[in-house]
């Protein structure tokens, strides 16, 4: 039994310390995303470690040790999480519907022949705006009754698993599809006029996740993520993001995006909201993102039932609200990680510039 403990102690150190590395092989930053899983493992560990060993012994405080410090650091990434933590983004107590936006976020899975799920839930929750990941001619063919009710679109179907449309009830005035880092994988960039004639700043992006079978490193999405920030981080503008960034919420390059453009997650406080996978519930975490400028509080978030696809829908409603926005707060940008984030950028051959400033002042 202790040489097991031994063995499991040394398999969470190993799990905790692989993420502080910044080498971007996948091996190392999908240790970002089970965080909870490990701590649950962990804490089973310590309740093990006090049940079965000596605690008269040297070498079983040693592992006790190991174990709690490993769960503490686990806990601290993802505690935010939580309704443990302060929220983030302020709660929205008075409904102004001119003011107001709803954003319904689904990777439909390209193989997912159930459109019918996924149009029966925008029909249930009427979501001003609705943006689709991984969508094909397929699905921009079954999605097309939604135009309807939704008839400002941008349309970029394609058969890689990195298709995407977006369907709008509110004016889209600027539209750019882009391929900011990657030939075959888009981004769509563009302005939407809310009831009240405000201009929001729009970014949807899907860059390409760190796995054997697809990227060997996450340079390109870590890139991506990066430059985004960078030119956010310089409007003035409303902005909202959102869409699948195959990177967790809590990880150090997620953070780095958050810290440096200055959006808030509205998750923070209020739950993970964890979108994939939804077949697997103990295999669980947040990919599906959205982050917003401050001019925003929040009427609601939440993950919707299932479609037939791996991942969950997310359903978002935000008020533009900038007076009561001003005063929310989100990761501070001391600076410290600037050649961490020139160094992602440079390595890609990409900046800020690629990126469309739609609906800046010229």
């Amino acid at each position: 039994m202790t040489l097991i403990l031994v063995f499991c102690t040394a398999l969470a150190l190993v799990f905790t310390l692989l993420p502080l590395f910044r080498h971007p092989h996948w091996i190392i930053r999908v240790m970002d995303f089970p965080r909870l899983q490990f701590a649950t493992f962990i804490a089973s560990l310590l309740i093990v470690d006090f049940m079965f060993l000596n605690l008269q012994s040297v070498l079983t405080w040693l592992l006790i040790s190991i174990a709690a410090l490993c769960l503490i650091w686990q806990l601290w990434w993802i505690l935010p999480y939580t309704f443990l933590w302060p929220t983030e983004v302020k709660k929205a107590s008075n409904i102004s519907f001119e003011n107001q936006i709803s954003i319904l976020t689904a990777n439909v899975l390209t193989p997912n022949r159930k459109a019918d799920q996924l149009i029966q839930l925008v029909k249930e929750y009427n979501p001003d705006v609705l943006v689709t990941l991984e969508s094909d001619q397929w699905w921009e063919d079954q999605l097309k009754v939604l135009e309807v009710d939704m008839p400002y679109c941008v349309k970029c179907p394609l058969d890689n698993l990195y298709g995407m449309h977006v369907f709008s009830k509110l004016p889209l005035d600027e539209q750019e599809i882009c391929y900011l880092v990657e030939d075959d994988v888009p981004s769509i960039h563009t302005t939407l006029r809310l009831r009240s004639g405000k201009t929001v700043r729009m970014h949807f992006v899907h860059p390409a996740p760190p796995s054997p079978t697809e990227n060997p490193e996450s340079a390109e999405r870590d890139a991506e993520l990066v430059i985004l920030a960078q030119s956010v981080a310089e409007s003035d503008q409303p902005v909202i993001v959102t869409g699948d960034l195959n990177d967790v919420a809590w990880s150090a390059t997620t953070r780095l995006f958050r810290k440096i453009s200055g959006l808030l997650d509205p998750r923070v406080g209020r739950g993970m909201f964890n979108t994939f996978h939804a077949d697997f519930a103990f295999l669980r975490w947040p990919l599906d993102h959205l982050f917003h400028s401050k001019h925003f509080i929040l009427n609601t978030i939440k993950r919707l039932p299932s479609f037939g696809s791996d991942h969950f829908a997310l359903l978002t409603i935000l008020t533009f609200s900038p007076k009561r926005g001003v005063y929310q707060e989100g990761l501070e940008y001391d600076g410290s990680n600037h050649e961490w984030s020139k160094e992602i950028a440079e390595e890609q051959g990409v900046s800020k510039e690629d990126v469309p400033a739609l609906g800046e002042s010229k």
